[in-house]
């Protein structure tokens, strides 16, 4: 019974520790207005090019996403930068630093990917393979998010592999795609961060 307790008791004490360790500059209402971003995009993209073959409907495509891409790093830097204006302790600065470093190999490598895709004329790989560097990215950034974030997490590995290596890849440059991701995702973690803070 003591044992029991005790383990119980470390737990608790580990459970705080993380909950003290964690960087909080992830802002819950950046990632739901990121989310809110993608499914105005999408609507964009249904008007605009809703399953777009021809050049200049790619075009307007990656007009479109990159676009969102912009709003939503906008968003959710922008957030992190202002705590980190309102949070100036030695661990506060250590954590953001920690936060943006676990996180910068899948924008570097995910934006260089892009490039390389988009020189070589392959469209229809880009959502699955932002899909995939960004289930890699939240992988990496765990320790700073909320633990509830986690199936998020596996489904946008998922929605990879998903529009990558499965019939359905044929239409990964559909207007419908990119929301059932990024808009739902980003709207599960902003709810999942304010959960969190609110507990």
């Amino acid at each position: 019974m003591e044992l029991h307790q005790a383990l119980s008791d470390l737990a608790e004490v580990r459970e705080r520790l993380a909950h003290l360790q964690r960087f909080e500059g992830y802002s819950a209402p950046a990632a739901a207005a990121s989310g809110f971003a993608a499914i105005i995009a999408a609507l964009a993209q249904l008007r605009a090019a809703p399953l777009p073959r021809t050049p200049p409907e790619l075009h307007a495509y990656l007009a479109i996403w990159l676009s969102c891409l912009a709003a939503g790093l906008l968003l959710n830097y922008g957030a992190a930068a202002l705590w980190l204006l309102n949070h100036r302790a030695p661990g506060d600065r250590s954590r953001f630093r920690t936060a943006a470093v676990s996180i910068l190999p899948s924008v570097v490598l995910g934006g260089a990917l892009s490039v390389a895709l988009i020189d070589r004329g392959v469209f229809g790989a880009l959502p699955g393979a932002w899909f995939a560097f960004y289930a890699m990215g939240l992988f990496a950034s765990r320790g700073a998010l909320p633990s509830s974030t986690t199936p998020v997490t596996v489904g946008f590995a998922g929605l990879a592999l998903l529009f990558l290596i499965t019939p359905l890849s044929t239409l990964s440059l559909a207007w419908w795609v990119m929301p059932v991701g990024f808009g739902l995702g980003q709207l599960l973690i902003g709810y999942f961060i304010w959960r969190d803070r609110s507990a």
